[in-house]
C-alpha cells in the first residue's frame, strides 16, 4: 500500500515516513503544497497525510482541489490548530480525519489503518483482545479478566502498540517512535520507566505475566 505524506517540516516528515515504511507502507513525500498536489492528482494512493500550513499552496486548498478533481484518496489532516472550528474547516474541505500536533505515532498509524479499512469497506475492530486482556478502542477502557485497569494516556498508547504487535518483540527505539511524538530524546530511559509502570498495573496480582523483557532486543506482550 502507498501513502502520500505532505509536510514541510523535514523532521516530522522523516519521522512519519520512516514509521510508515516500518509498518510496511510505500511512502512518497512532498515538502510543499504544489508538489504534493501534483503527486495526489497523478499517483493512486491508499491514504494521504497532509499538513495544513504548507508553503505555496496550503493544505486545505490542496484537499479542496483534490476533491474537485474527483480524487477520493482518504486524507488525514495534521495541524497545530486545536479548536473545534479548525477541525470543522478541515473536514468541510474534504479531509477524512484530523490529528493535532504533537502526536504519537501509534495513534497516527492506527488512524491510517482505520481510514484504509473504511475506504475498502472493512470495519475497525471495536476492541483489541489478547487472552483475558481487553482494550476498548472507543472508550479506551482496559480490563483484564473483567477487572478494570486505570492507565495514563502514554501507558494506553504503549499497551495498544504492544497488543497490535502481540507475540512480536519490539525494540526500545520502535516504542519511542510509536508512542512518543517527534520531539523525543532517544538517549533517555523513558521507555524502561513506562514499561515498568505498565507492567506493574497490567501484571500485578495475576499469576501469568504478559509483558516480558527480551534481553538485547526489547519487550513483547505474549498472548495465547
Amino acid at each position: 500500500m502507498r501513502i502520500l505524506v505532505i509536510e514541510d517540516d523535514r523532521k516530522i516528515g522523516s519521522f512519519v515516513g520512516k514509521a510508515l515504511q516500518q509498518a510496511g507502507f510505500a511512502v512518497n513525500y512532498a515538502e510543499d503544497g504544489a508538489s504534493g498536489l501534483n503527486l495526489a492528482l497523478t499517483v493512486p494512493y491508499d491514504a494521504a497525510i497532509v499538513d495544513i500550513m504548507l508553503p505555496g499552496l496550503d493544505g486545505l486548498s490542496l484537499i479542496e482541489t483534490m476533491r474537485r478533481q474527483k480524487v477520493t484518496t482518504p486524507v488525514i489532516i495534521l495541524s497545530a490548530k486545536r479548536s473545534v472550528d479548525d477541525r470543522v474547516k478541515g473536514l468541510q474541505a474534504g479531509g477524512d480525519d484530523y490529528l493535532t500536533k504533537p502526536f504519537a505515532l501509534a495513534e497516527l498509524l492506527a488512524r491510517v489503518h482505520a481510514l484504509i479499512r473504511r475506504a475498502a469497506g472493512a470495519t475497525e475492530p471495536a476492541r483489541l483482545i489478547v487472552a483475558e486482556l481487553v482494550l476498548d478502542l472507543s472508550s479506551r477502557e482496559v480490563t483484564r479478566n473483567g477487572q478494570k485497569i486505570d492507565l495514563q494516556p502514554r501507558e494506553l498508547s504503549l499497551l495498544e502498540y504492544l497488543m497490535r504487535s502481540v507475540n512480536r518483540p519490539v525494540s526500545k527505539m520502535m516504542i519511542l517512535q510509536h508512542v512518543w511524538d517527534y520531539s523525543f530524546d532517544p538517549q533517555t530511559n523513558v521507555v524502561d520507566v513506562l514499561v515498568c509502570r505498565l507492567r506493574n498495573k497490567l501484571d500485578r496480582g495475576f499469576p501469568v505475566k504478559m509483558i516480558h523483557t527480551i534481553r538485547g532486543v526489547g519487550y513483547v506482550l505474549k498472548g495465547p
